[in-house]
């Protein structure tokens, strides 16, 4: 039997965690979850999982400084990082800009709201 992929969810909106974990599950992945920065750095070093979906906006530590992290450890560095953001619309609100998230090595880059289904299709091209 195949591995399921693993995919790792970091995201402080528990909502949007468990509308995209079952979509996930519903494609065949198995969904790990976490709702912040220090949590999900946690898991993504204890799981290993194939793919990490993180929002930027979170308590703790937020998601720019978790993918340097891992990007930045050659253990995890392979491992390939959506990164998740409403920034685009928090800009004037918020210490985050679009930029930052340029210079983080990242893997893809999605805006939020973004639909969880669409979400899903870059999650499926990152794991090919």
């Amino acid at each position: 039997m195949e591995k399921m992929p693993r995919v790792l969810v970091v995201d402080d909106d528990s909502d949007f965690v468990e509308s995209l974990r079952m979509i996930l599950e519903n494609r065949s992945y198995e969904v790990i979850t976490a709702y912040d920065g220090v949590e999900g750095l946690r898991k993504a070093k204890e799981e290993s999982p194939d793919l990490i979906i993180l929002d930027v906006m979170m308590p703790n530590k937020d998601g720019y400084a978790v993918c340097h992290e891992l990007k930045a450890d050659p253990e995890y560095s392979s491992i390939p990082i959506l990164l998740l953001t409403a920034v685009a619309s928090n800009i004037p609100t918020t210490k985050y800009t679009q930029r930052m998230g340029m210079e983080i090595e990242a893997d893809d880059y999605i805006d939020k709201p973004v639909a969880p289904s669409e979400l899903a299709k870059r999650a499926e091209a990152l794991l090919q």
